[in-house]
């Protein structure tokens, strides 16, 4: 009867490695649309891959403990062991050279990614700021400059031509904010206080979410907006001057 608790710790790797097949054809990442998004799924990929297979491995020799030294006659008599250096060395160093591993294959992506001097050299396109519950947006107008007489606001709703290099300046306005765009692998916290440049090239012209990824508030719920990427250079201009002409009427 005993052994029945290794049948059911056995279920938990198999089930779960079943589960992951399915949710994978079914609930996986939206569709990516970013010129590194690639990489950031590779990343995901590999981590995924080792962190599944030590949970099987870990999983398949509890069960099969469970199951030889149930109690059972003839099952065999587990022995208390004090120390043994060897084995404390190997589980040690073998997840030490695995997160130096991982460290070493995240570099190149993290720092075209994060480092602004692996930025595109490109002027800020807009200004971000991140407040309880909304993304209020600057975009620098002809000049390419931000906080001039041509800029333009908008809330929640983010434009950008497709194939450009975007460059965004994003802030907060009161409390920790994550500025998230899903398709595009992107994920920057806005910390109140601080300019924080991210930036972003989308290869298609869409609609897409933008959400907070950080808990800041009862409203964080509904503090969602778009970012709606044109087909061309001339779209968004079309889009920009048509947005300027609706402000400068409704003043």
């Amino acid at each position: 009867m005993k052994r029945l608790w290794s049948l059911f710790f056995l279920a938990i790797p198999v089930g779960g490695v079943l589960f992951f097949v399915y949710s994978r054809n079914r609930w996986w990442f939206p569709e990516n649309v970013s010129t590194f998004g690639g990489e950031i799924d590779n990343l995901f990929n590999l981590i995924l891959w080792i962190t599944g297979v030590v949970f099987v491995l870990t999983e398949l020799t509890l069960a099969y403990f469970l199951f030889k030294y149930s109690g059972d006659a003839g099952a065999g008599k587990a022995r208390y062991v004090h120390g043994n250096h060897a084995a404390e060395m190997a589980w040690t160093a073998i997840p030490c050279l695995i997160l130096l591993f991982i460290t070493f294959s995240q570099m190149g992506t993290w720092k075209k990614v994060k480092f602004r001097s692996h930025f595109p050299d490109v002027q800020p396109f807009a200004e971000v700021t991140a407040g309880q519950f909304e993304w209020r947006i600057r975009y620098a107008g002809a000049d390419g400059k931000l906080h001039t007489a041509d800029d333009l606001a908008g809330l929640n709703d983010l434009h950008v031509p497709v194939n450009e290099n975007i460059l965004i300046h994003l802030k907060s306005r009161d409390v920790l904010h994550s500025f998230f765009l899903p398709h595009l692998r992107l994920k920057q916290d806005a910390v109140p206080g601080m300019t924080i440049p991210v930036w972003f090239n989308a290869m298609k012209a869409d609609t897409y979410d933008l959400v907070c990824a950080e808990l800041c508030g009862w409203g964080h719920y509904k503090m969602r907006g778009r970012l709606s990427v044109h087909p061309t250079r001339e779209a968004y201009d079309a889009w920009f001057q048509e947005a300027a002409a609706q402000e400068e009427r409704a003043q």
